[in-house]
């Protein structure tokens, strides 16, 4: 792939970029449910995809992709995080990449342009498919997800006897979405 020496700065840089992204994610105002996550925390997070960009786009599959950011929605819902803070956060991320990248590089003849035009399409369906599976996360959690407060509580009374799970709505299809 004529990007891997983009993808290969993007990693040997990727402490910076992640200590970036992190206070960029602590000021906005768009992002303002992760203030409730550790810096530090933030700062890991990002890590796993800057540090290992070349596996997730030339290895990982489209189930790695799913599995990883399903299971990213889920604990963020389970944090209080709300979707579209989810969601900006990720196109943060991308973008702090082609910020780097536009600040790092520029292509000086056809080749280097071609290699920088193929690494913005794989990052970009890249993201695309970390933000669908995000947004299916918080929609539809998969087995083994964080269930919310509401859905624990009923499941705490119903085992110790203060509620009937017979003939009611069991705790794990409640969620406080819905207004239940």
């Amino acid at each position: 792939m004529l990007g891997m020496r983009l993808v290969k700065l993007i990693e040997a840089h990727s402490g910076e970029l992640c200590r970036d992204l992190t206070e960029q994610i602590r000021r906005s105002e768009r992002t303002s449910d992760f203030q409730k996550i550790p810096a530090e925390e933030l700062r890991l997070a990002a890590s796993e995809v800057y540090r290992n960009l070349g596996d997730w786009l030339l290895q990982k599959t489209e189930v790695d992709i799913e599995r990883r950011f399903r299971g990213v929605a889920a604990q963020r819902m389970a944090e209080g995080i709300r979707l579209h803070q989810c969601v900006w956060v990720l196109l943060m991320t991308r973008d702090h990449l082609w910020q780097f990248l536009r600040y790092q590089c520029v292509g000086d003849n056809i080749v280097a342009l071609f290699g920088e035009l193929e690494l913005q399409r794989l990052l970009n369906q890249f993201f695309d498919r970390a933000i669908y599976y995000a947004v299916l996360g918080y929609e539809e959690p998969g087995p083994g997800a964080p269930k919310s407060e509401l859905a624990r509580a009923r499941d705490l009374a119903v085992s110790i006897g203060l509620m009937s799970a017979k003939g009611s709505v069991h705790a794990a299809d409640y969620d406080e979405r819905d207004g239940a």
